[in-house]
Protein backbone atom coordinates (compact mmCIF):
# COMPACT_ATOMS: atom_id res chain seq x y z
CA UNK A 1 0.00 0.00 0.00
CA UNK A 2 1.09 3.55 -0.77
CA UNK A 3 0.17 5.03 2.61
CA UNK A 4 -1.11 8.61 2.48
CA UNK A 5 0.32 10.68 5.33
CA UNK A 6 -1.55 13.88 6.23
CA UNK A 7 0.23 17.13 6.97
CA UNK A 8 1.00 18.00 10.58
CA UNK A 9 -1.18 20.35 12.58
CA UNK A 10 0.03 23.96 12.77
CA UNK A 11 -1.04 26.82 15.02
CA UNK A 12 -3.73 28.84 13.28
CA UNK A 13 -5.09 25.83 11.40
CA UNK A 14 -8.82 25.18 11.28
CA UNK A 15 -10.10 22.14 13.17
CA UNK A 16 -13.50 20.79 12.19
CA UNK A 17 -15.43 19.11 15.02
CA UNK A 18 -17.73 16.54 13.46
CA UNK A 19 -20.54 14.47 15.02
CA UNK A 20 -20.68 11.05 13.36
CA UNK A 21 -21.80 8.81 16.22
CA UNK A 22 -23.89 9.42 19.35
CA UNK A 23 -25.82 12.57 20.23
CA UNK A 24 -23.59 15.15 21.93
CA UNK A 25 -23.59 17.27 25.07
CA UNK A 26 -23.85 20.85 23.76
CA UNK A 27 -22.14 22.47 26.75
CA UNK A 28 -19.11 20.18 26.49
CA UNK A 29 -18.76 20.68 22.73
CA UNK A 30 -18.79 24.45 23.22
CA UNK A 31 -16.13 24.06 25.94
CA UNK A 32 -14.01 22.05 23.51
CA UNK A 33 -14.42 24.75 20.88
CA UNK A 34 -13.23 27.42 23.32
CA UNK A 35 -10.33 25.21 24.42
CA UNK A 36 -8.94 24.92 20.88
CA UNK A 37 -9.56 28.58 20.11
CA UNK A 38 -7.55 29.54 23.20
CA UNK A 39 -4.77 27.28 21.94
CA UNK A 40 -4.60 29.32 18.74
CA UNK A 41 -6.73 27.26 16.35
CA UNK A 42 -9.85 28.15 14.40
CA UNK A 43 -12.80 25.82 14.96
CA UNK A 44 -15.72 24.88 12.72
CA UNK A 45 -18.63 22.80 14.02
CA UNK A 46 -20.51 20.46 11.71
CA UNK A 47 -24.08 21.53 10.89
CA UNK A 48 -25.48 18.42 12.56
CA UNK A 49 -23.38 18.81 15.73
CA UNK A 50 -26.39 19.38 18.01
CA UNK A 51 -28.93 17.31 16.07
CA UNK A 52 -30.55 14.37 17.82
CA UNK A 53 -32.18 11.33 16.23
CA UNK A 54 -32.95 8.91 19.07
CA UNK A 55 -29.44 8.21 20.49
CA UNK A 56 -27.67 9.45 17.34
CA UNK A 57 -26.29 12.85 16.30
CA UNK A 58 -28.88 13.40 13.60
CA UNK A 59 -29.59 11.41 10.46
CA UNK A 60 -27.15 9.19 8.62
CA UNK A 61 -27.62 11.28 5.48
CA UNK A 62 -26.66 14.53 7.22
CA UNK A 63 -23.65 12.92 8.88
CA UNK A 64 -22.32 11.69 5.54
CA UNK A 65 -22.98 15.07 3.95
CA UNK A 66 -20.96 16.79 6.69
CA UNK A 67 -18.14 14.21 6.56
CA UNK A 68 -17.75 14.74 2.82
CA UNK A 69 -18.02 18.52 3.18
CA UNK A 70 -15.30 18.61 5.85
CA UNK A 71 -12.90 16.52 3.76
CA UNK A 72 -13.59 18.59 0.63
CA UNK A 73 -13.05 21.92 2.43
CA UNK A 74 -9.38 22.94 1.94
CA UNK A 75 -9.56 25.33 4.91
CA UNK A 76 -10.19 22.50 7.36
CA UNK A 77 -6.83 20.89 8.17
CA UNK A 78 -8.01 18.45 10.83
CA UNK A 79 -11.27 16.64 11.58
CA UNK A 80 -11.82 15.77 15.24
CA UNK A 81 -14.77 13.57 16.07
CA UNK A 82 -17.15 14.98 18.65
CA UNK A 83 -17.56 11.68 20.50
CA UNK A 84 -17.85 7.93 20.11
CA UNK A 85 -20.78 5.87 21.31
CA UNK A 86 -22.58 4.28 18.38
CA UNK A 87 -23.40 5.09 14.79
CA UNK A 88 -20.29 4.54 12.67
CA UNK A 89 -21.28 1.10 11.38
CA UNK A 90 -24.45 2.64 9.89
CA UNK A 91 -22.40 4.92 7.63
CA UNK A 92 -19.56 2.84 6.21
CA UNK A 93 -21.32 1.82 2.98
CA UNK A 94 -22.20 5.44 2.23
CA UNK A 95 -18.71 6.99 2.40
CA UNK A 96 -16.98 8.34 -0.72
CA UNK A 97 -13.49 6.99 -0.01
CA UNK A 98 -12.15 8.39 -3.28
CA UNK A 99 -13.04 11.90 -2.06
CA UNK A 100 -11.18 11.22 1.18
CA UNK A 101 -8.18 9.81 -0.67
CA UNK A 102 -7.96 12.92 -2.84
CA UNK A 103 -8.30 15.33 0.10
CA UNK A 104 -6.12 13.87 2.85
CA UNK A 105 -6.05 15.53 6.26
CA UNK A 106 -5.84 14.57 9.92
CA UNK A 107 -8.87 12.57 11.05
CA UNK A 108 -9.02 11.68 14.74
CA UNK A 109 -11.10 10.03 17.44
CA UNK A 110 -11.48 6.77 19.34
CA UNK A 111 -14.00 4.12 20.40
CA UNK A 112 -16.80 4.02 17.77
CA UNK A 113 -14.56 6.11 15.49
CA UNK A 114 -12.44 2.94 15.07
CA UNK A 115 -14.77 1.86 12.25
CA UNK A 116 -14.05 4.99 10.20
CA UNK A 117 -10.31 4.75 10.81
CA UNK A 118 -10.13 1.09 9.83
CA UNK A 119 -12.06 1.70 6.62
CA UNK A 120 -10.18 4.90 5.73
CA UNK A 121 -6.97 2.91 5.98
CA UNK A 122 -8.36 0.04 3.92
CA UNK A 123 -10.29 1.99 1.27
CA UNK A 124 -8.47 5.34 1.08
CA UNK A 125 -4.93 4.39 2.25
CA UNK A 126 -5.17 7.26 4.74
CA UNK A 127 -3.27 7.34 8.00
CA UNK A 128 -5.56 8.58 10.80
CA UNK A 129 -5.27 8.99 14.59
CA UNK A 130 -6.67 7.00 17.47
CA UNK A 131 -7.04 9.95 19.77
CA UNK A 132 -9.09 11.74 22.42
CA UNK A 133 -12.39 13.26 21.26
CA UNK A 134 -13.88 16.73 21.59
CA UNK A 135 -16.64 16.04 24.12
CA UNK A 136 -15.18 13.74 26.75
CA UNK A 137 -11.59 14.96 26.65
CA UNK A 138 -11.39 18.55 25.46
CA UNK A 139 -14.85 19.48 26.72
CA UNK A 140 -14.01 18.41 30.27
CA UNK A 141 -14.00 20.95 33.08
CA UNK A 142 -10.26 20.39 33.33
CA UNK A 143 -8.40 18.97 30.33
CA UNK A 144 -5.84 16.34 31.34
CA UNK A 145 -2.29 17.56 30.82
CA UNK A 146 -1.32 13.99 29.96
CA UNK A 147 -3.93 13.91 27.18
CA UNK A 148 -2.96 17.37 25.96
CA UNK A 149 0.76 16.62 25.82
CA UNK A 150 0.39 13.34 23.93
CA UNK A 151 -2.26 14.74 21.58
CA UNK A 152 -0.30 17.75 20.35
CA UNK A 153 3.00 15.87 20.31
CA UNK A 154 1.51 13.18 18.05
CA UNK A 155 -0.20 15.65 15.70
CA UNK A 156 2.76 18.02 15.24
CA UNK A 157 5.60 15.49 15.14
CA UNK A 158 7.26 14.93 11.75
CA UNK A 159 9.76 12.43 13.12
CA UNK A 160 9.53 8.97 14.61
CA UNK A 161 7.63 8.31 17.83
CA UNK A 162 8.33 5.95 20.73
CA UNK A 163 5.55 4.89 23.09
CA UNK A 164 6.10 2.98 26.33
CA UNK A 165 3.57 1.15 28.49
CA UNK A 166 2.72 2.13 32.06
CA UNK A 167 5.19 0.01 34.03
CA UNK A 168 2.62 -0.47 36.81
CA UNK A 169 0.23 -2.15 34.36
CA UNK A 170 2.67 -3.72 31.91
CA UNK A 171 2.57 -7.48 31.42
CA UNK A 172 4.19 -9.70 28.80
CA UNK A 173 1.81 -12.49 27.79
CA UNK A 174 4.00 -13.77 24.96
CA UNK A 175 7.62 -12.86 24.16
CA UNK A 176 9.06 -11.78 20.84
CA UNK A 177 9.21 -8.88 18.41
CA UNK A 178 6.83 -7.71 15.73
CA UNK A 179 6.82 -5.36 12.76
CA UNK A 180 3.85 -4.16 10.74
CA UNK A 181 1.09 -1.62 10.31
CA UNK A 182 -0.31 -0.29 13.59
CA UNK A 183 -3.97 -1.22 13.26
CA UNK A 184 -6.92 -2.01 15.52
CA UNK A 185 -8.74 0.18 18.03
CA UNK A 186 -11.80 -0.49 20.12
CA UNK A 187 -12.18 -4.28 20.14
CA UNK A 188 -15.97 -4.44 20.07
CA UNK A 189 -16.14 -1.94 17.21
CA UNK A 190 -13.56 -3.85 15.17
CA UNK A 191 -15.63 -7.02 15.61
CA UNK A 192 -18.81 -5.28 14.39
CA UNK A 193 -17.16 -4.92 10.97
CA UNK A 194 -16.97 -8.67 10.44
CA UNK A 195 -18.65 -9.31 7.09
CA UNK A 196 -17.02 -6.25 5.52
CA UNK A 197 -13.71 -6.08 3.65
CA UNK A 198 -11.80 -4.36 6.45
CA UNK A 199 -8.77 -6.48 7.40
CA UNK A 200 -5.46 -5.02 6.13
CA UNK A 201 -3.74 -6.81 3.26
CA UNK A 202 -0.44 -6.02 4.96
CA UNK A 203 1.11 -7.56 8.05
CA UNK A 204 -0.07 -5.66 11.12
CA UNK A 205 0.36 -5.13 14.84
CA UNK A 206 -3.09 -5.30 16.41
CA UNK A 207 -3.74 -2.77 19.18
CA UNK A 208 -6.90 -3.08 21.22
CA UNK A 209 -8.79 -1.57 24.15
CA UNK A 210 -12.36 -1.70 25.45
CA UNK A 211 -14.71 -0.82 28.27
CA UNK A 212 -17.38 -2.79 30.13
CA UNK A 213 -16.60 -6.05 28.34
CA UNK A 214 -15.94 -8.94 30.71
CA UNK A 215 -13.34 -11.60 29.90
CA UNK A 216 -15.72 -14.04 28.21
CA UNK A 217 -16.90 -11.21 25.94
CA UNK A 218 -13.30 -10.23 25.10
CA UNK A 219 -12.62 -13.90 24.40
CA UNK A 220 -15.60 -14.08 22.04
CA UNK A 221 -14.59 -10.91 20.18
CA UNK A 222 -11.02 -12.15 19.66
CA UNK A 223 -12.25 -15.57 18.52
CA UNK A 224 -14.56 -13.83 16.05
CA UNK A 225 -11.55 -12.08 14.55
CA UNK A 226 -9.31 -15.16 14.61
CA UNK A 227 -11.98 -16.97 12.61
CA UNK A 228 -11.05 -14.68 9.70
CA UNK A 229 -8.21 -16.24 7.71
CA UNK A 230 -6.66 -12.89 6.70
CA UNK A 231 -6.61 -11.75 10.34
CA UNK A 232 -4.82 -14.95 11.40
CA UNK A 233 -2.32 -14.70 8.56
CA UNK A 234 -1.43 -11.02 8.90
CA UNK A 235 -1.37 -10.44 12.66
CA UNK A 236 2.24 -10.10 13.86
CA UNK A 237 1.70 -9.15 17.49
CA UNK A 238 -0.76 -7.61 19.94
CA UNK A 239 -0.47 -4.38 21.92
CA UNK A 240 -3.07 -4.10 24.68
CA UNK A 241 -4.45 -0.91 26.12
CA UNK A 242 -6.92 -0.67 28.99
CA UNK A 243 -9.81 -3.09 29.31
CA UNK A 244 -11.87 -1.22 31.85
CA UNK A 245 -14.55 -3.05 33.81
CA UNK A 246 -13.07 -6.55 33.63
CA UNK A 247 -14.39 -8.37 36.70
CA UNK A 248 -12.04 -11.35 36.81
CA UNK A 249 -8.45 -10.26 36.13
CA UNK A 250 -7.18 -13.83 36.58
CA UNK A 251 -9.38 -15.05 33.71
CA UNK A 252 -8.26 -12.06 31.61
CA UNK A 253 -4.59 -12.96 32.12
CA UNK A 254 -5.26 -16.64 31.38
CA UNK A 255 -7.01 -15.69 28.14
CA UNK A 256 -4.04 -13.70 26.79
CA UNK A 257 -1.48 -16.29 27.87
CA UNK A 258 -3.62 -18.77 25.93
CA UNK A 259 -3.82 -16.51 22.85
CA UNK A 260 -0.06 -15.97 22.98
CA UNK A 261 0.55 -19.71 23.07
CA UNK A 262 -1.87 -20.20 20.20
CA UNK A 263 -0.52 -17.57 17.80
CA UNK A 264 3.14 -17.64 18.88
CA UNK A 265 3.39 -13.86 18.49
CA UNK A 266 4.37 -11.21 21.07
CA UNK A 267 1.64 -9.76 23.31
CA UNK A 268 2.42 -6.77 25.53
CA UNK A 269 -0.06 -4.88 27.75
CA UNK A 270 -0.05 -1.68 29.78
CA UNK A 271 -0.34 0.99 27.06
CA UNK A 272 -2.57 3.96 27.83
CA UNK A 273 -4.83 3.32 24.87
CA UNK A 274 -8.01 3.81 26.78
CA UNK A 275 -11.46 5.10 27.63
CA UNK A 276 -9.93 6.42 30.86
CA UNK A 277 -9.20 10.09 31.47
CA UNK A 278 -5.52 9.61 30.62
CA UNK A 279 -5.07 8.33 27.07
CA UNK A 280 -2.40 8.57 24.40
CA UNK A 281 -2.76 9.46 20.72
CA UNK A 282 -1.59 6.88 18.18
CA UNK A 283 -1.09 7.20 14.42
CA UNK A 284 -3.48 4.60 12.99
CA UNK A 285 -1.93 2.86 9.99
CA UNK A 286 1.68 3.87 10.65
CA UNK A 287 4.55 1.43 10.24
CA UNK A 288 5.60 0.25 13.69
CA UNK A 289 7.53 -2.36 15.62
CA UNK A 290 7.83 -3.52 19.21
CA UNK A 291 9.84 -5.97 21.24
CA UNK A 292 9.17 -7.50 24.63
CA UNK A 293 12.88 -7.02 25.34
CA UNK A 294 12.71 -3.21 25.15
CA UNK A 295 8.97 -2.84 25.84
CA UNK A 296 8.88 0.10 23.42
CA UNK A 297 6.42 0.60 20.59
CA UNK A 298 8.50 2.35 17.91
CA UNK A 299 6.51 4.17 15.23
CA UNK A 300 8.12 5.31 12.00
CA UNK A 301 7.61 8.80 10.51
CA UNK A 302 3.90 9.24 9.88
CA UNK A 303 3.24 12.96 9.20
CA UNK A 304 4.32 15.28 6.41
CA UNK A 305 5.56 18.76 7.25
Amino acid sequence: MNLIKPKKLNKGDTIGILALSGAVDKAKILKAQKYFEKKGYKVVLSENIFDKNRYLAGTDEKKIQELHKFFADPEIKMILCARGGYGAIRLLDKIDFELIKNNPKIFAGYSDVTAFEAMMYKKASLLTFYSPVAQADFGADKVSKFVEDYFFKALTNTKELDVSPDKRKMKTYSKGEAKGTLWGGNLATVATMCGLDFIPDEKFIFFAEDIDEDTYEIDRLFQQLFNIEKFRENIQGIVLGDFMGVKNKKHFDELFFEIGEKIQKPILSGFKISHAKEKITLPYGANAEFSTDTNILHIQKYLDA
